[in-house]
């Protein structure tokens, strides 16, 4: 069972994406913040990791410089999930490591598609 890092400080998306991704027989781990999605990349070494941009203590950018960096962790996936709808905001995740970028509002089922493809659960 592939194992999904939900990383968002809206709880609505985190239930939402709990709820469908466990549904699809994913193991799901959430963080509502940087600090707890960087412990839980190195605890829990999932394959993907869904990272929202704008949180609190650290933005998402910053959470995948610093998983990146730790060798233990260049298998995690990660897939930007955020309001920053910009060509540039775009650009500037994808540069940053990320597998894809999707902008909110966001159809849940091709979320969860593109997360399937990633882990072949």
């Amino acid at each position: 069972m592939a194992k999904i890092l939900i990383v968002d400080d809206e709880p609505n998306i985190v239930m939402a994406l709990e709820y469908a991704l466990k549904r699809k027989g994913f193991e799901v781990y959430i963080a509502l913040n940087g600090k707890e999605a960087i412990q839980l990349c190195e605890t829990e070494k999932p394959c993907l990791m869904v990272l929202d941009i704008m949180m609190p203590d650290m933005d998402g950018f910053e959470v995948l410089k610093k998983v990146r960096e730790n060798k233990d962790l260049q298998a995690v996936k990660t897939l930007f999930l955020s309001a920053k709808n910009k060509p540039e905001d775009v650009e500037k995740g994808m540069q940053a490591g990320a597998e894809d970028y999707i902008t909110k509002p966001f159809s849940t089922k091709k979320l969860i598609d593109k997360i399937t493809q990633y882990c072949n659960n």
